[in-house]
């Protein structure tokens, strides 16, 4: 049978996550964790992202521990795990709204950023045609527990279905911004060196930073100063959906696929 690690072949996130245009996803959950201003900050004190040098390195690292979390072993989830718990209790960052000092695997700052990938794999799935249901998506977010504890969250303190998932977001809100010391996302993917893995994105990088912001909701995109209106989603919904069709056409491709056979390989067993 072999080890399928914290999901396995038969679960909602492996049929979700094997999707190339999940890469959309990937930074689109980047953009909901810059609106939570302690969770920015504990970035912006403690790492590359905001290096033009770095960024992209960064979120190729993010990526592999996302691919390694959904479809590694368990030995390989725990190591990765253990790892990335080791680095968020130790480093710690400076909240000038408050004047405290926090570490940064404090709760309240995880799990936003928990909710914001699970929220915005499930939207960009959904929007670009990956076909399920309603109690497929609520399954999807419940199977996502497990993901939240990897990093320290105990399972019960974050959303398990889409109604809880959005009730926690609506509640979040009024405490969301943009902090002003942070570069903005769509002017680093504009000007930003990219590592060798993503060195043929480059070219494709701003539309899909953009595609991206626009399938971020109508108060976020204000949030980040961009236009929000109803042609907006219509036009990412759109574009998702001709991504999603001509799957072979999609830009990063790479990032997804070794991942996405390796799930479609057991699942076939």
């Amino acid at each position: 049978m072999g080890d399928h690690g914290i999901f396995g072949p038969r679960s909602v996130t492996w049929r979700v996550m094997g999707e190339p245009i999940l890469l959309v996803g990937g930074i689109r959950a980047l953009l909901m964790q810059g609106l939570h201003p302690r969770a920015m900050r504990g970035v912006l004190q403690n790492s590359a992202l905001m290096d033009p040098n770095e960024a992209w390195s960064r979120f190729v690292r993010t990526t592999e521990f996302v691919r390694v979390r959904t479809y590694g072993t368990r030995a390989e989830v725990e190591r990765a795990g253990r790892r990335v718990r080791k680095i968020h209790a130790r480093l710690t960052a400076h909240d000038p709204d408050t004047g405290t000092t926090f570490h940064l695997d404090e709760p309240e700052a995880l799990r936003w950023v928990h909710v914001g990938e699970v929220d915005s794999y499930l939207s960009v799935a959904r929007r670009a045609g990956v076909r399920l249901t309603d109690d497929e998506a609520d399954t999807f977010v419940a199977e996502w527990r497990r993901a939240a504890e990897v990093v320290g969250l105990p399972a019960e303190e974050v959303p398990g279905s889409v109604a809880e998932l959005r009730a926690y977001i609506d509640a979040e809100r009024p405490g969301l911004r943009f902090v002003p010391e942070a570069a903005h996302p769509l002017r680093l993917s504009l000007n930003a060196p990219l590592p060798a893995l993503l060195t043929p994105l480059k070219p494709a990088m701003p539309a899909l930073t953009l595609l991206a912001f626009a399938t971020l909701p109508r108060w976020a995109r204000r949030l980040y100063g961009l236009p929000a209106t109803p042609v907006g989603d219509l036009w990412a919904t759109a574009t998702l959906r001709t991504l999603h069709t001509g799957i072979g056409l999609v830009p990063g491709h790479a990032l997804h696929s070794l991942a996405a056979k390796r799930a479609h390989r057991i699942m076939a067993a």
